[in-house]
């Protein structure tokens, strides 16, 4: 019997169980169905991979059923998810990246994305794509074969790291900050294959950087800890090798090296909201002086209020979106937007093809603290001035039902409402908000809050704590 595909397509990727979900032979069949649905016959489709075991042979897998309906597949061997938007909006080509991000060593997936790094979703073509190959496998299920096109597109390989470190060191430059010791908690991921190019000398000169690796081998079994470093856990051995080498600061890369965490000279963790916000003044200072009059800056609905008040302190134009990169990299094209960046650590950039690069995100940072000579602890204090209460999720049946009971008794206050994604709440004067977000696969109401002050956030926390949990 086929694989069931619809178990494996997600909203905005592909991820399921190797051998279960997902298999060389459900790869081939979507590599036939991307290039029948996105009309790429005769054009250019890149193919890469992570660390993963099976990410060699889902590539191969693709790159067959790709190019057997015409594609001509150049296949850029193991990259990082933002090294395929980086080829993606450089060529002006269509590909995917197989990598499952986070999720455990026994997972793999597919994150695709149209020409010019356009993102692909389910409201964009994915369940096309998914349903097109699932008629594929059907008929590989009856003993058929994918049916060639009269020329089979060619195969081709291309190394793009160096191309890939050239391109963001020509967008921060480093070269004159002071010395910095940074500690690089690779995960075993693809930050490991990264870094070194672009931080190190390994095809570029060097730069005034001391990195510490932990972790750099690449092994998708991930022998030291997760690839997952919004779990505080996996951020405990790099938050241990700052303090042992005096460092001054700390990055933490996930799985495919589009996210990045941030830890201070203590080892204590930058909220993704803080460097939203030091990244927005860098962006802001960048495009006013090019002549832009006000840029516009992208944040979702759970990031600091502190965001969109110094994007506006500093001259620019903050939009709200919702959570989720597929919304993020649509409006940052909508509205010309220079940056985005979300609480979960993507951080998306007009020149970076309107694309997450945790990288690029990285840079910044580096840039701004050798720019100057306080702590990453102060530096970070200036853009964090409220108090957040970091996502609670709450297991509720009827997530419906545990929301309007919350709305219910907000409602006679002096309050702004808000149901752009999920319930969010805001006092009429400032001092708090929260938002309650219902997961899409699992039975959780997911909270965020913010305050003035702690106080004030544990007090708006608990009473809609209380409220969710009723039923």
């Amino acid at each position: 019997m086929s694989i069931d595909l619809s178990s494996s397509f997600k909203a905005y990727d592909v991820r399921g169980l190797v051998g279960e979900t997902i298999t060389a032979e459900s790869v081939r069949a979507v590599g036939a169905a991307f290039v029948d649905v996105l009309d790429l016959a005769g054009r250019e489709v890149l193919v890469g991979g992570d660390m993963r075991p099976s990410s060699a042979e889902f590539a191969e897998a693709f790159t067959a059923g790709a190019a057997a309906r015409g594609a001509h597949v150049t296949q850029l061997g193991r990259i990082s998810t933002d090294m395929l938007y980086f080829a993606s909006g450089q060529r002006d080509a269509a590909g995917v990246v197989f990598t499952a991000s986070h999720n455990p060593a026994e997972y793999n997936g597919m994150k695709m994305s149209k020409a010019g790094a356009v993102p692909l979703s389910a409201e964009t073509g994915l369940t096309e794509i998914r349903d097109a190959a699932q008629t594929y496998l059907h008929a590989l299920d009856a003993g058929a074969e994918i049916p060639e096109v009269d020329r089979p597109g060619p195969v081709e390989q291309a190394e793009l790291l160096a191309d890939y470190a050239r391109y963001l060191r020509s967008l921060v430059d480093l070269s004159g900050a002071r010395e910095l010791t940074v500690v690089v908690d690779a995960a075993n991921g693809m930050s490991g294959l990264t870094t070194p190019a672009v931080l190190g000398d390994e095809h570029l000169e060097a730069l005034p950087l001391r990195i510490v690796p932990l972790f750099f081998e690449l092994d998708g079994t991930f022998p030291n800890h997760p690839a997952n470093p919004l779990e505080p856990e996996n951020l405990r051995d790099l938050q241990a090798a700052v303090r042992a080498h005096d460092a001054d600061l700390g990055l933490a890369f996930d799985g495919d090296a589009d996210r990045c965490f941030v830890v201070d000279e203590r080892g204590e963790p930058v909220p993704p909201s803080a460097v939203t916000a030091l990244v927005a003044r860098r962006e802001i200072a960048r495009a006013r002086a090019e002549g832009e009059e006000s840029p516009t800056i992208i944040h979702n609905l759970i990031t600091s209020r502190a965001v969109p008040e110094l994007v506006e302190r500093e001259g620019g134009r903050a939009v709200e979106t919702r959570v989720g990169h597929s919304y993020i990299k649509a409006v940052m094209a909508a509205e010309q937007a220079i940056f985005g960046g979300e609480h979960s650590a993507h951080y998306y950039f007009r020149e970076f093809f309107n694309a997450d690069t945790g990288m690029l995100a990285a840079m910044h940072v580096l840039a701004a603290l050798g720019g100057q000579s306080r702590p990453l602890s102060e530096l970070a204090a200036e853009y964090s001035p409220y108090a957040a209460s970091g996502e609670i999720n709450s297991q509720v049946q009827d997530k419906q039902a545990a929301a309007a009971r919350v709305e219910a008794a907000f409602a006679d206050r002096d309050v702004e409402i808000s149901r752009l994604d999920g319930l969010t709440v805001r006092a009429a004067d400032g001092t708090w908000w929260f938002n309650l977000r219902p997961s899409n696969t699992e039975p959780f109401l997911r909270f965020n809050g913010e305050g003035h002050t702690a106080r004030v956030m544990e007090q708006v926390r608990d009473e809609v704590l209380e409220l969710v949990r009723q039923g």
